[in-house]
């Protein structure tokens, strides 16, 4: 049995990811953190076969102190002893706005999202992942090695996401760490794309969104969640540092047959 957090449970990519780990036959336990809405990490709590394996902490990642307050806390209040893997997926897209119309706020904020509070979880938890030979699976996106505009704080938070999985590949080197890019799946935020933050990005690139959605190419939340799963599972350590696609031929073997 391992021991994993996920960020960003309650929803998406994130819920997709946890019921994944909980229905492996390992019998996984996971430390599931959200924002808001806890309601269906309750309800997987709630349910007899997961004999008390989901662990919820509910807490702001926006707040710069997170990490160290009520995550720490929450880790010693459950009486945490070994991690296993790390699945960083929460964030934000920002305001939808170009630079020249946003605020340095808004730009710190999704940094604290996206970003910063990734630092701090690690930080909070990386003496256990040495121990256990860990992982760590960063969600990215194909945006952090784009420029797409209106997108600014989140392009660049990405990006420093796949930075950070490079420099933590050398200075850990007993932690595989993987960013990796989920494509375009059926989530709230891809709603927000094709609604508010659409009116600030260059028409064709808006399009393209609502092309996909139309035509019901959108991915569901388990294909690349069912790879970030086995990622934290099991990823071979030749793949620590990297910045890889859900559906790159590396990755077969974490593919859905």
């Amino acid at each position: 049995m391992a021991t994993i957090v996920v960020t960003g449970a309650s929803k998406g990519l994130g819920l997709a990811i946890t019921k994944y780990l909980l229905n492996d036959n390992e019998k996984n336990q996971l430390i599931v953190c959200c924002n808001t809405d806890d309601k269906p990490l309750k309800a997987l709590a709630s349910e007899d076969n997961n004999n008390g394996r989901v662990l919820i902490i509910k807490g702001d990642t926006a707040d710069g102190n997170f990490a160290k307050t009520v995550f720490s806390q929450s880790l010693v209040h459950f009486e945490i002893d070994r991690i296993d893997a790390l699945v960083l997926n929460h964030g934000v897209i920002g305001d939808g706005q170009r630079l020249a119309d946003s605020s340095q706020e808004e730009w710190e904020k999704c940094f604290r999202i996206n970003f910063s509070s990734y630092v701090g979880i690690i930080q909070q938890t990386i003496h256990f992942l040495r121990e256990s030979h860990g992982r760590i699976i960063m969600t990215s996106s194909g945006a952090s090695v784009s420029g797409t505009p209106a997108w600014g704080p989140y392009s660049a938070s990405k990006a420093a996401v796949n930075n950070l999985a490079m420099t933590l590949a050398n200075e850990e080197k007993m932690v595989t760490t993987v960013s990796l890019r989920p494509g375009m799946v059926d989530t709230a935020m891809q709603g927000l794309i094709r609604g508010e933050v659409s009116a600030n990005m260059d028409k064709e690139d808006a399009q393209k969104f609502m092309d996909v959605h139309k035509n019901g190419k959108l991915l569901p939340p388990e294909k690349p969640g069912n790879v970030m799963a086995r990622l934290a599972l099991s990823a071979d350590k030749e793949l620590s540092g990297k910045f890889l696609t859900w559906s790159d031929a590396e990755l077969v073997k974490y593919q859905d047959k």
